[in-house]
């Protein structure tokens, strides 16, 4: 089965094909480094990282752009409420990033663009525009989009101009022709930074900024270009508009969208009080806890983020690793079935709710073999590790994960051990009423023991 993936321009699924040879050229919208990276940056993060993974497995040369947004409203009233420069910022909040997203076993981009690098770029892109009359220079220092010009405008939301002019409320301090038009160049105002141009001082607007970083980085057509739910539009309508205006040519050919995540039910936000940074979250549970709630679902599909659910997710893969547990590392052998079945699923527009039944698939054949073919276990085990490595999963020792499964709470490694020491020392001595307190003070830890023919293991319970 062929690669298939969904395109939000189309609306329907469709076979992958890239436009050069094996090369794969994918732009994903990255954050606005204005504050840590919450939760739904995690899901179009981890979403992306998949499809990175895949696309390489399947053999593709991919160049793997995620931008960083580090100028715009946001990041300047945060940095003036903060006293600091916006470039203090920002590079405060890149370094969290990637923390964060190394914590969710995310691998870095080949390219990682800042807007500010390319404020040339921009000024070339706007000038092209101006000149073909797809843009203006309004009288306040401002260069706007035309979008009555372009005839394409609302290909990839399914907008019309006449409803989004009906609907549109225009600034007081705005110079557009037209209230649907938008902001290429913002004129300089007091006390924000700003760069020299054409048109005076003045600095970005937002969606040209992804236009330049995405062409400079991948040529003015490439093959996916991605991001989150919220982006369909302005954002991404935007920049079609403005890149196709600018080149005459297609922008990018596929258009792939991550899920939105909601939290018990309802939309993320501050005012809810429901809103949570990748970090807070990490002191509560375990990374790959976090990442496997957000692979376990569709890409395309809203995750419902929840206490339950991340519990549901720990009790997941604790299935895995006790699956896992005693097994020596080995080559990977046998499963050629699964295999299958988790390729067809994956060139299924990355359908990895379905790999993940593979896997679990994988695990009750692993611990039936345990019993009367423990080499066959073994190799079905690391062909299980091996696939599930697609998904940025299952890569931890299974003692290092069942023993940490509370989290990130301090566990006593030390001092576990000396009790169940001081346990199996009571039992050899028949202290039966010493060996039950000292179980039960174990399990008041959270600490299950399992005593087995090879001796005494323990792990962490949920």
């Amino acid at each position: 089965m062929a690669l298939s993936i969904y395109n939000t321009l189309s609306k329907t699924k469709q076979p992958f094909k890239p436009l050069k040879d094996n090369q794969v050229r994918m732009y994903v919208c990255g954050m606005t480094v204005y504050d840590y990276c919450h939760i739904g940056h995690a899901r179009v993060m981890v979403a992306f990282d998949v499809v990175t993974r895949w696309l390489r497995h399947l053999g593709y040369d991919v160049t793997y752009v995620r931008n960083i947004t580090d100028i715009d409203d946001k990041i300047i009233n945060r940095a003036n409420e903060n006293g600091e420069p916006f470039t203090a910022l920002t590079a405060r909040m890149i370094g969290a990033m990637h923390q964060d997203e190394a914590k969710l076993s995310v691998l870095p981009p080949d390219i990682e663009p800042r807007a500010t690098d390319y404020i040339d770029g921009m000024h070339k892109m706007i000038g092209n525009l101006v000149e073909k009359d797809y843009a203006y220079a309004a009288n306040n220092g401002d260069v706007y989009y035309r979008v009555g010009k372009f005839k394409d405008y609302g290909k990839l939301s399914r907008k019309k101009v006449e409803d989004l002019r009906s609907g549109a409320r225009v600034e007081v301090d705005e110079a557009k022709q037209d209230p649907v038009d938008f902001v290429l160049w913002k004129g300089a105002k007091a006390g924000e930074p700003s760069w020299a141009s054409p048109w005076g001082e003045g600095r970005p607007g937002w969606h040209i900024e992804c236009s330049v970083m995405s062409t400079c980085c991948l040529g003015e057509t490439f093959d996916i270009h991605g991001g989150g739910p919220d982006l369909v539009f302005p954002h991404h309508e935007n920049e079609i508009a403005q890149s196709e205006a600018a080149t005459g040519k297609t922008y990018a050919e596929t258009w792939m969208h991550a899920g939105a995540v909601r939290v018990d039910g309802e939309k993320m936000s501050k005012s809810l009080g429901n809103f949570f940074t990748i970090r807070e979250v990490l002191e509560k549970y375990p990374a790959e806890v976090v990442r496997y709630l957000l692979v376990a679902s569709h890409y395309r599909s809203p995750i419902n983020y929840s206490e339950d659910n991340l519990k549901e997710a720990r009790g997941a893969l604790e299935r895995f690793y006790l699956a896992l547990k005693g097994l020596p590392e080995a080559q990977p052998a046998g499963g050629e079935t699964y295999i299958e079945r988790f390729t067809n699923a994956m060139n299924d527009d990355f359908n990895t709710p379905e790999a993940c039944s593979v896997l679990f698939d994988m695990v009750r054949e692993i611990n039936r073999l345990k019993d009367n073919d423990l080499q066959a276990a073994t190799g079905l085990a690391a062909q299980l590790k091996q696939l599930a490595s697609l998904l940025g999963i299952l890569q931890l020792s299974a003692d290092d994960f069942l023993q940490g499964a509370t989290a990130n709470t301090d566990v006593d490694v030390a001092k576990i051990e000396a009790l169940i020491n001081a346990r199996l020392e009571a039992r050899a001595n028949k202290n039966w009423a010493e060996s039950d307190r000292i179980r039960d003070e174990l399990t008041a830890m959270g600490v299950i023991i399992e005593d087995g023919k090879s001796g005494t293991t323990w792990r962490m319970g949920s």
